[in-house]
């Protein structure tokens, strides 16, 4: 019960602090003043923090709560699934269309119409009566979180130096990293208390602070209105990322993944990618500028920001399997086990960022890489009598190791590119990220799935296969991690690129 009790003062206390705020309003005139000794780059940076933790709080706190809409709405786990995969879906489809609105009609504004739009999903939701309305919101918060995403951290780059970027990415990094861990936590924790509709009316006060705060704080970016849009490129691409983010969220068993819808999305999918990249490569003013998949420090940042998702989200799959299906624990005090290692993870994640702008990435990357990979392999040793304790510090260690990989692996890719393409890189590092993250989800439920099934086969105890399981999955994920520490040596950071063009 004082689980339950920490997990409610955790989501009731910002509201009730936030309630006080807007009470007590002559403080907002001392906050501003304070807020006002801020240098203004480090303003940007909290101004696309808000947007961007609700964006994910929102997406992570349903996770927990599909079996309530199931018994609520009186709907199979097929149907409610689309709560996930639609978001999923509907962000992966716009993202890639991000660079051109932000260059065309100016970055801020892109930006402030999608807090915008999450804002109507979110009213949309909650006023919803029944599950396919609540879908089609889902939707138009995907739609805003597409074009949210890349243009965010397009923002904190026009802002900061190449020498300071690695620092405020790692600072905004943190409500990438906490969002995801706190979210089923308040999802379970609003479920019991509340009823459904706070899931969506949670994110209300965070957007509109995120409003407030970007369109005081954001300066107007140049805008390009002569830049024509790329209507075949646009087709194309939508209909490759869709359908394979479609293919991968439906497909949570070996049936499903392995049906002719998915098969033929699957295909589908690849075929208009290959379509993309031949049309793209002849395009004056491309839709995606394919070209800087050539300079190899942001083609190996992909790959390492790819993989460190497969990292995080094995995680956040398999963690809460292992304590509730095998150790019994309820999905509050699950949620728990996330808290501190959110918090180590973005503590690590500044401190990553921090030694990347002084040292550059091979001090920071493939460390984090070394303490992800090793200690997810750690937790492929678990026996039936490990505490709760034992799993939460190796968690957190392995978080911190996620820190440091991640998000610097970002910053030192995107330093790596032209300034003007900014924006279209961090479209195609986002959407990249989300294919390999739902890859993951869908590898690791199969394989779990499948190997309890054999297992229980050979031992006739369902709690010994299922932790034999989970077991082999992290170490996995484990190996699948540590594989890629050689390749991040290849990134270079910002002295060496420059030393590197004055020798040419």
């Amino acid at each position: 019960m004082s689980m339950i009790r920490l997990a409610s003062w955790i989501v009731i206390l910002p509201i009730v602090r936030y309630a006080r705020i807007v009470r007590y309003s002559k403080y907002i005139g001392s906050l501003m003043i304070d807020m006002s000794r801020i240098h203004s780059k480090w303003l940007v940076v909290i101004s696309v923090l808000f947007g961007t933790f609700t964006v994910i709080l929102n997406n992570s706190m349903l996770n927990p709560t599909l079996p309530y809409f199931m018994e609520t709405f009186d709907a199979d786990a097929v149907a409610v699934s689309w709560l996930l995969t639609i978001f999923m879906v509907s962000m992966g489809m716009t993202m890639p269309v991000t660079g051109y609105l932000g260059d065309h009609f100016g970055k801020k504004k892109i930006y402030m119409i999608g807090l915008a739009v999450f804002i109507v999903g979110s009213v949309s939701g909650a006023l919803s009566s029944t599950l396919p309305l609540i879908i089609t919101s889902r939707a138009i918060q995907g739609i805003a979180g597409g074009l949210m995403m890349p243009i965010a951290m397009a923002l904190i780059f026009n802002s900061f130096p190449k020498n300071e970027r690695g620092l405020a990415m790692g600072l905004y990094g943190i409500a990438a990293m906490v969002a995801p861990a706190i979210g089923p936590t308040v999802g379970g924790v609003v479920i019991e208390f509340f009823t459904w509709p706070f899931l969506f009316l949670f994110n209300i006060p965070f957007a509109l602070a995120g409003i407030f705060f970007c369109g005081k704080f954001l300066k107007p970016t140049e805008k390009d209105t002569e830049l024509k849009f790329d209507l075949v490129g646009f087709i194309l691409i939508t209909i490759g990322v869709g359908s394979i983010l479609y293919a991968l969220g439906r497909g949570s068993t070996v049936a499903l993944l392995l049906s002719p819808l998915s098969l033929s999305l699957l295909v589908l999918g690849v075929v208009f990618i290959v379509l993309f990249v031949k049309y793209e490569n002849r395009q004056v003013s491309p839709l995606l500028d394919l070209s800087i998949f050539k300079i190899p420090t942001y083609s190996v940042s992909i790959m390492v920001t790819a993989t460190a998702s497969i990292g995080l989200f094995s995680g956040i799959f398999l963690l809460p399997l292992l304590l509730q299906n095998v150790y019994g624990f309820s999905e509050i005090e699950t949620g728990l086990l996330f808290l501190p290692a959110a918090l180590v993870s973005g503590v690590f994640m500044t401190l990553g960022g921090k030694l990347l702008d002084k040292k550059g990435p091979k001090y920071v990357i493939p460390v984090g890489l070394v303490i992800l990979g090793g200690f997810t392999l750690a937790l492929g040793f678990n026996t039936l009598s490990t505490s709760f304790w034992t799993i939460l510090i190796l968690n957190c260690i392995r978080s911190a190791g996620l820190g440091m990989g991640n998000m610097p692996a970002t910053t030192t890719g995107m330093n790596a590119i032209p300034d003007k393409v900014v924006t279209q890189g961090s479209a195609m590092n986002n959407v990249i990220r989300q294919i390999f993250a739902s890859f993951g989800i869908v590898f690791f439920s199969i394989y779990y799935e499948v190997r309890k099934a054999q297992v229980f086969t050979q031992i006739n105890d369902m709690q010994e296969a299922t932790l034999q399981a989970i077991n082999e999955a992290f170490m996995v994920a484990g190996v699948f991690i540590l594989l890629v520490v050689p390749v991040s040596f290849i990134m270079k950071g910002t002295e060496e690129l420059k030393r590197r063009k004055k020798s040419v």
